[in-house]
């Protein structure tokens, strides 16, 4: 039966003309069915299918578990973030009640608790040290904060050039004596108190200056002052006023277990400013993802810089090599976009948003991102606040770190106090000429008592010289000599050596200085 079958089929195949069908040669298959292969054809494998969706939503876990996935440029995200607050920050009721003068703007930065807390420890301290019998009002010290206020503004060679005659500051010689200023040491406080007494978007390390002996000073060779004190500060971007300020003391008991040290500063730091709509800008020692949704849980943004070695990030972002030069790639999470720009060959940087919902780059030959744009634009506020500290800073060289927080803390309260003097007055001057008429304000207590003193002995008879013996009561140049003579000014005994003999002049020279 199979033998004759296939005799048949051998004849019908020789009687066909290889040229019949359009000239096509005709293929016979005994297992070939239409039907099923015009089914085959018309349907795609799902191989294709498969292989199409994952190029468009292409996805990658990063070494810590974070999937991420890559977004299409121009493209909206598909999480929404908050909306941020565009108001910016006022003064608050109390202040502007309150704060009429420059001297109590300056107050509410440096209260009068804190100077007298100063001039406790440095009468302590210069009793221990120098002169058994030392003692400084508060007035008295007041008045100092005002020289070194001065002596910011007017920059000289030396700090004994501002009593000099020629090139000396009249406004210094008349607030106080250059012997009073040397006499004893300002400034020495407790480190509870230096540390504690002084308490929005852009945080940085902010270096202060000092050749210090203290176990938490740090050497941090990319700084304008090498060697300091380290703080972490927070700095309103538009009026560069400083919100908040915690100095580095070393490993902190009160951190979690497991909590970075970065997350812990800058929850600290913005907790008095969280769920407003802020938006936190910060350098690549912050930024973390875990910080991004931290904040965002306290409806706070986050915008900074992020470290290419940080665990949550892909291995794609971290590559350099193949990428072209003005090229961007972007990423996303739950809460949070990562934006890859190459701004240079064989360089990338990575900018961490919770506050963009769409990535976008510019029609310039740069194409920057508007990641990066705004991150541009909003990170300066710490170090536009650093420079204003310097052009008229009070600090100079000291190897005491009491003093050196004294100085700083000068320093960030006179420009605070310049800002809030500006928004509660609405009076707007130069910040320099601020300083002055504050200097003059702090001085003023200091000098009237001065003038109030030199009448009272002025309408006093002269005491006769009786002879009588006694211990200087002086000691800026002595130890424990005798003395027999007055001060004419304040009327204590005074040695030879703690003595300054003034030459008589007649009447007609004197009136013609």
């Amino acid at each position: 039966m199979g033998d004759s079958t296939q005799q048949a089929l051998d004849m019908i195949l020789n009687q066909v003309n290889p040229c019949d069908s359009d000239g096509e040669e005709v293929t016979l298959d005994q297992s070939s069915d239409s039907e099923i292969s015009s089914d085959e054809e018309t349907s795609p494998p799902p191989e294709k299918r498969g292989r199409m969706e994952t190029h468009e939503w292409l996805t990658e876990t990063a070494k810590d578990g974070t999937v991420w996935r890559e977004e299409q440029i121009g493209r909206p995200l598909h999480h929404s973030p908050i909306e941020c607050n565009p108001m910016d920050g006022e003064p608050t009721a109390f202040a502007r009640r309150k704060v009429s003068s420059r001297l109590q703007s300056f107050l509410c930065f440096i209260s009068l608790q804190m100077l007298r807390t100063i001039q406790e420890w440095t009468v302590q301290h210069a009793r221990q040290t120098q002169h058994g019998n030392w003692f400084m009002d508060l007035p008295e010290l007041m008045a100092f904060i005002a020289i070194l206020i001065l002596r910011g503004i007017v920059r000289l060679p030396a700090v004994h050039d501002a009593w000099s005659a020629t090139l000396g500051v009249p406004s210094i010689s008349k607030i106080m004596a250059q012997n009073r200023t040397s006499c004893g040491t300002y400034a020495s406080m407790t480190r509870t108190h230096a540390v504690n007494e002084l308490q929005m978007t852009g945080l940085l390390q902010s270096l202060m200056f000092g050749g210090l002996s203290l176990p938490t000073a740090l050497y941090i060779a990319t700084k304008p002052d090498k060697f300091g004190i380290k703080f972490w500060v927070a700095c309103d971007l538009k009026s560069k006023y400083v919100c908040n300020i915690i100095p580095y003391l070393g490993k902190d008991s009160s951190r979690p277990t497991g909590e970075r040290l970065s997350e812990n500063v800058v929850m600290k730091l913005m907790d008095p400013f969280m769920d407003k709509g802020r938006t936190v800008t910060t350098d690549n020692f912050f930024t973390s993802l875990s910080l991004a949704k931290r904040l965002l849980g306290r409806k706070t943004t986050l915008l900074g810089t992020i470290n290419k070695i940080r665990r949550e990030l892909p291995d794609s972002a971290k590559k350099t090599l193949d990428r072209e030069e003005f090229s961007t790639q972007v990423f996303s999470t739950s809460g949070a976009t990562l934006t890859v720009y190459a701004p240079k060959r064989r360089k990338t940087v990575c900018i961490l948003s919770s506050m963009h919902s769409m990535v976008e780059t510019g029609d310039t030959q740069k194409k920057k991102p508007n990641t990066v744009t705004d991150y541009n634009s909003l990170k300066c506020g710490v170090d536009v606040m650093d420079q204003m500290v310097r052009k008229y800073t009070v600090r100079s060289g000291t190897r005491r770190w009491p003093v050196a927080v004294f100085y700083n803390l000068i320093d960030i309260s006179a420009l605070n106090a310049h800002v809030l003097f500006q928004a509660c007055t609405g009076v707007k001057e130069r910040r320099s000429d601020f300083l002055v008429k504050l200097a003059r304000e702090l001085a003023q207590s200091h000098m009237a008592a001065k003038e109030v003193h030199k009448e009272n002995l002025q309408q006093q008879p002269p005491t006769p010289d009786t002879g009588k013996r006694e211990l200087c009561q002086v000691k800026c140049c002595c130890k424990n000599n005798h003395a027999t003579k007055r001060c004419v000014s304040c009327n204590r005994f005074t040695c030879g050596k703690c003595r300054k003999e003034m030459l008589w002049q007649c009447q007609v020279c004197s009136d013609n200085l």
